[in-house]
């Protein structure tokens, strides 16, 4: 009677080999696509803090939250406790997919996230409680207090205070970034300004005052997310932040943009090769 016969040691080696290859071939196909539904599900998230920003806005006659409207330890990153009840709800659309876990020093957590880390809100507000965020607002939004010309030393002159702005799909709202938000500005028209600079490495925190390295973070493959003023989503590029309408004064051919005659040598090295605008 015939036995039957078995794989020999050379079969199985090479249908490992062919396994093998397969994963070798698929694995970074399924990487994007996994990539590209978490980047799918941060624009459904700010797809609905659109409708909240705009509810908030239709029940205050247009306008944005004032400055400082319960306080999150930072007057300027405020927008958690104004905007709370109508989130509550739903308080996981805080979150980008990408970035769902706190950023940690060895053994301690700290307030700021990163590219793919959360970052801590202030406490503040009726119920004085912190919520792990990982986007932040254009904090030139805000509305200015009757006969106050200035929030933490800039001109309140210069925010955009109600959504009734022209040009609103270059006007960012909401998006990625690793704190409560930023409010980017060539200070003294000078390029070198804290307050607009490019991260020198990724996730480099430098404190909050250093204001467009929270929102360049290479969240999207060299993208972030945004919510701008006509309530429309779309991806960002890094150097692209740069000409974004941040402030009614913000000068969008500044240093660092093609128009400004920014160089490739010009930017960090982990940017240099991120699209110019």
């Amino acid at each position: 009677m015939n036995k039957s016969r078995g794989f020999t040691l050379i079969e199985l080696l090479v249908v490992i080999a062919i396994i093998a290859l397969l994963m070798a071939i698929l694995m970074p196909a399924l990487n994007r696509a996994k990539k590209q539904a978490r980047s799918a599900g941060c624009k459904m998230n700010l797809h609905s803090w659109g409708s909240i920003w705009s509810m908030y806005c239709q029940d205050n006659e247009g306008y944005f939250c004032m400055e400082g409207q319960g306080s999150t330890g930072w007057p300027r990153g405020n927008w958690v406790v104004p905007l709370r009840h109508l989130y509550q709800t739903k308080a996981g659309i805080l979150i980008c997919p990408m970035a769902k876990k706190r950023l940690s020093e060895g053994a301690n957590y700290v307030s700021h996230g990163g590219a793919f880390k959360t970052y801590i809100m202030g406490t503040g507000g009726t119920e004085n409680r912190q919520e792990e965020a990982s986007y932040g607002a254009n904090c030139w939004l805000f509305n200015g207090r009757q006969g106050q010309s200035e929030i933490q030393s800039r001109p309140v002159e210069w925010n955009w205070k109600t959504m009734d702005a022209k040009g609103g799909n270059e006007i960012p709202i909401f998006a990625d970034t690793m704190w409560r938000g930023g409010g980017p500005f060539y200070q003294n028209g000078s390029s070198g300004s804290n307050r607009i600079t490019p991260p020198q490495v990724q996730d480099d925190w430098s404190g909050a005052a250093h204001e467009m390295k929270h929102f360049c973070i290479d969240r999207h493959n060299g993208t972030i997310n945004m919510l701008f003023m006509d309530w429309s989503v779309r991806k960002v590029g890094l150097k692209e932040l740069w000409k974004l309408n941040w402030h009614r004064e913000y000068n969008r051919n500044g240093f660092w943009t093609a128009a400004g005659g920014a160089q490739d040598s010009d930017w960090p090295h982990w940017m240099r090769n991120f699209k110019a605008y």
